[in-house]
């Protein structure tokens, strides 16, 4: 059972299926579906989409949802990607109980369903070659051709599967093939492969098989045996449901699951393909599946979204029929909706430059009260010290500045957030000529950061860190891993590898935090104030402390776009 209260929202297509079998009385009433991954990859917000659905549809419906790995292919199935999707189910906020399953648990069931459909005649041993099946298999606007062994007899057929179990042949000597119509014009009723022989070790079932059921074959035997009712599936399969309800038609199986088809998610600025995201990792595009400008869980994770985003992100997309694009900025904004209530504020500075106060007493130090969340006032506040010298963002001081910059520059005033009016009264230079260092003088007056007494408002407020108590840090700026909305929609000759945004990643080695996130633990997020929202990263250490962006306070992209 999900560990998540579902609000109550308008009826999709699933849902008004589910409740129109609940009012008839079909499958007893009872609402079980699953989520069935293959454990060859990391898990992507696209899954997030389907793991929501499926264990949204059997909370809310007094059902269950099982999670059952696919593990039919061990040639691409490895035990670090199955632990990450466990994982990653988890920290979406579902939970399976006992319900957890393998395709590879039904073997031994599914290689009986198999001799079964020999015996009945409906499945046959093909021993033509992937290309000669491919030539016999027409077009979809020619029929195919029976192969010249398909009228093999039920008793060579039985045998020669029998010995294609006990490895007694190489892979691709033979084929276990249903025997449905080589001249349906659906492709996939074509006499479609049940079995491969794959002589490779299984992460699970180690050498005890050498042949492997199809995705086609197992997914509606293992619904049936684990008696689902609702099969939910993305649109892609919905040519393959004859071919699922015809195993289910023609097996002596404890129930007959119905699968329905729904729109799978596609977003703009991002590549949804597992192949394409290995790809990205085994060229080392990115630095792994966790990468935090990959669409994964385990990057999403890394980055500091949180699952309630994912989850409130999920709902608000919808289900629907059709395959549509949905704006990464949906999801972008869902992420800042959520870290704006959650997250604590703090002040930090990426690019500083001193800033000295040339009044205020060298051996002098104090501290300010200011809001832990003013969207949560009962978090209260928090002290950040303050002394003499501080660190300011290099981009809020301008010598020679432009008409409307209101930050500092020399003989203007701002606010210092939380403390005091400080005024610009010269700089220090480098040996490159270069500002080194800004003096200001100070304003006792305006202790607290409010209004003067006289009631002079200045028209920027800056954000600080105390250069004494300063904590150094590492912040890595992360950006749209694209430049393009649709990065797989590339002219000839290039690949969606040209589409990545050589501005994906930026890297501050130099950056100041206020003390009070010294012992922040890994996955902590923040507010930087003025700056967007970060999160500690696993890669921290004592002493080191380092910040990846998760989102930036607004939508800049659309601001880019806007200017064009």
């Amino acid at each position: 059972m999900t560990t998540i209260d579902t609000p109550t929202r308008p009826l999709d297509f699933i849902r008004e299926i589910v409740e129109d079998d609940q009012r008839s009385g079909k499958n007893g009433g009872r609402v079980v579906t699953r989520f069935p991954p293959e454990p060859n990859g990391y898990l992507h917000i696209g899954h997030a989409k389907s793991i929501c659905l499926n264990f949204g549809v059997a909370a809310e419906y007094g059902g269950r949802c099982h999670l059952r790995f696919d593990d039919t292919n061990p040639s691409k199935e490895e035990v670090e990607y199955e632990d990450s999707i466990v994982d990653d189910v988890r920290w979406l906020g579902f939970d399976w109980g006992q319900h957890r399953y393998h395709a590879s648990d039904y073997f031994e069931q599914l290689y009986q369903f198999a001799e079964h459909l020999i015996a009945n005649g409906n499945a046959y041993v093909d021993s033509l070659s992937a290309d000669e099946i491919r030539q016999y298999r027409g077009t979809l606007t020619e029929p195919g051709r029976d192969s010249p062994f398909r009228s093999r007899s039920i008793e060579e057929n039985l045998d020669l599967f029998r010995r294609m179990r006990a490895c007694e042949f190489p892979d691709g000597a033979h084929l276990l093939r249903a025997k449905i119509d080589m001249a349906s014009p659906n492709m996939n009723m074509r006499d479609p492969a049940l079995y491969r022989i794959r002589n490779e070790r299984h992460h699970r079932t180690a050498d005890a098989w050498c042949i492997y059921p199809m995705y086609d074959y197992a997914h509606p035997l293992s619904d049936a045996l684990e008696l689902i009712t609702h099969s939910l599936c993305t649109l892609e399969f919905e040519d393959h449901r004859p071919l699922y309800d015809w195993c289910i038609e023609n097996l002596p199986l404890p129930s007959r699951p119905q699968q329905i088809e729904f729109a799978r998610l596609n977003m703009s600025y991002t590549v949804l393909s597992k192949r394409k995201l290995l790809q990205l990792v085994r060229e080392k595009c990115v630095d792994g599946w966790d990468d935090p400008r990959m669409p994964t869980l385990a990057g999403f994770r890394r980055r500091g979204y949180t699952p309630a985003a994912i989850r409130n992100f999920c709902e608000r997309i919808g289900v629907a029929k059709r395959n549509g694009v949905v704006d990464v900025a949906m999801l972008e904004h869902a992420i800042r909706e959520d870290l704006n209530l959650t997250a604590p504020r703090v002040m930090a500075v990426l690019r500083p430059i001193r800033l000295v106060i040339d009044n205020y007493p060298e051996s002098q130090a104090e501290e300010f009260d200011s809001p832990i969340n003013p969207e949560d006032p009962a978090a209260g506040a928090r002290k950040v010290p303050f002394s003499r010298v501080l660190y300011i963002e290099r981009e809020d001081f301008m010598e020679n500045p432009p008409k409307k910059f209101f930050r500092l520059s020399p003989g203007s005033e701002v606010r210092l957030r939380s403390a005091y009016f400080v005024t610009c009264t010269g700089v220090v230079r480098d040996d490159a000529g270069e500002v080194s260092e800004v003096h200001c003088t100070y304003d006792p007056a305006t202790r607290g950061g409010g209004n003067a007494p006289d009631g002079r408002k200045p028209k920027a407020t800056l954000h600080w860190v105390s250069a004494e108590h300063a904590i150094d840090a590492v912040v890595r700026l992360y950006d749209r891993l694209f430049v393009s909305e649709n990065p797989e929609d590339v002219e000839e000759g290039k690949s969606f590898l040209d589409m990545i945004n050589p501005s994906s990643l930026e890297v501050l080695s130099a950056c100041k935090v206020e003390p009070g996130v010294a012992s922040a633990s890994a996955g902590t997020r923040y507010q930087f104030e003025r700056l967007g929202y970060f999160c500690v990263d696993p890669d921290s250490e004592p002493g080191r402390l380092v910040f990846n962006r998760t989102a930036t306070l607004r939508d800049t992209w659309a601001r880019i776009a806007a200017a064009k």
